[in-house]
């Protein structure tokens, strides 16, 4: 995946194009980037903005549109009507989505765009977006209007859909009862998304916000997941943030994101090996990832719903959630009792060819049978952990793979299991590499 990020440079990477490199980089897309303006600026002071010229700005954009397929652009700031008019002469015919932030302020006060620009960015800009990101104040800006009991969230958001936008999120529209609500208008419904609020002054988190949303808009293709994904990943970057200057603190993505990262980077690693649906079992596949030393699934990342296969093609059907697997997840939370390395597993489908395949490559593989199983075992429904303690009791050796043949009503199963997510794609990849 490539996104572009238009907007202005920021020395302390807080916010600017440093802070959507640092975005993209984390969700394993390549970044590009188009400079409109360099500031001068730190987590406490905002000196100077000096834009560029139209020359280099067209040559910019001239060397990335022409030689990459770009699959999603993010506009920043954009300071001055020249820059704006240039931006949307080579963005106007582009079928791909846009997600517009209208930086108008900084954090430490500064103002982002000549005001004798807004006319333009209204016209021009506006109309180019899948989605337009402006928090309370700067809806106010660009409609001229206050956000209250009269003019509501909804009236201020269409009247910037008016203006040409597809759909508009507005952010930090309501705080009350520990509470703050974005609410989003579509061409077609409308909605508030809720979440708790965290009592921190930051840099970053709207940067966060409209690079994630871009990328899920590129990823999943429906905008209130999208927006559900960035709300979600922005929160836990405020919660995460870090002094690492001597004024405001600046965003910072945590360990549990990271960890959804790395499981939704392998999931779709996953999806693009060449027949792997004929791997799907019919009970379909679950891929986790647990916390250090989990103590239930609860603590363990999997998907909502399954990895599942439609004819020859592979859908992912489901929402990373803590919690969201439990059969794949019980086995890992098994094996994690023994070998506290082994924090990833995924379920395959039993084949002869397979286990032939693994044993001749001489990983650490173990079974168990399902026939003797204990009946009260079946009542309380805990085969799985029982299962798989019994397959490993007595092995010294980490399992790279523990399988069963099954029992009458009951699918026969290969799980794989690594130290990490990118360690069981690796297996996998190697498993099923064309011979």
């Amino acid at each position: 995946m490539n996104l572009l990020s238009i907007g202005g440079s920021d020395p302390s990477s807080g916010a600017g194009i440093q802070s959507d490199i640092k975005t993209f980089s984390t969700l394993n897309v390549h970044g590009l980037t188009v400079i409109t303006a360099i500031t001068g600026q730190n987590t406490s002071n905002f000196g100077m903005i000096e834009p560029i010229s139209k020359k280099i700005l067209e040559n910019q954009l001239e060397s990335v549109i022409t030689d990459f397929k770009i699959d999603g652009i993010k506009i920043g700031m954009v300071y001055n009507s020249e820059i704006i008019k240039t931006i949307y002469q080579y963005l106007k015919k582009l079928d791909i989505p846009i997600v517009v932030d209208p930086v108008v302020k900084s954090t430490t006060g500064a103002m982002l765009i000549e005001k004798t620009a807004i006319v333009d960015f209204k016209k021009f800009i506006i109309p180019l977006a899948t989605i337009i990101t402006p928090n309370k104040y700067e809806a106010e800006i660009l409609t001229k209007t206050k956000i209250n009991s009269k003019n509501t969230p909804e009236k201020i958001a269409k009247i910037i859909q008016k203006m040409g936008a597809k759909n508009v999120i507005i952010t930090g529209v309501e705080n009350k009862n520990n509470k703050i609500s974005d609410f989003v208008l579509e061409s077609d419904k409308k909605y508030f998304l809720v979440d708790e609020k965290i009592p921190k002054i930051n840099r970053g988190s709207g940067n966060i916000h409209s690079s994630v949303a871009l990328y899920g808009i590129v990823k999943y293709k429906k905008i209130k997941k999208s927006l559900e994904f960035a709300k979600q990943i922005t929160l836990n970057s405020i919660k995460n943030s870090k002094k690492s200057g001597k004024g405001f603190e600046i965003t910072n993505f945590d360990e549990s994101d990271d960890k959804k990262v790395k499981l939704a980077k392998a999931i779709n690693e996953f999806t693009k090996i060449k027949n792997i649906f004929e791997n799907i079992p019919e009970c379909q596949t679950n891929f986790v990832f647990s916390e250090n030393k989990p103590k239930s699934i609860k603590e363990i990342l999997g998907i909502s719903g399954r990895i599942v296969k439609a004819g020859e093609k592979i859908i992912v059907a489901g929402d990373l959630e803590y919690g969201g697997s439990k059969h794949v997840a019980t086995a890992l939370l098994s094996v994690n009792k023994k070998y506290s390395n082994i924090q990833s597993a995924i379920n395959l489908k039993y084949r002869e060819s397979t286990i032939s395949k693994i044993k001749k490559m001489k990983w650490n593989t173990f079974d168990y049978d399902r026939n003797k199983e204990p009946k009260k075992i079946k009542v309380k429904g805990s085969t799985i952990a029982w299962g798989i303690t019994n397959a490993i009791k007595n092995s010294k050796k980490t399992p790279d793979v523990i399988f069963h043949k099954g029992d009458f009503g009951k699918e026969p199963m290969i799980i794989l299991f690594g130290e990490s997510p990118e360690i069981v794609i690796k297996k996998i990849q190697k498993l099923f590499k064309e011979r």
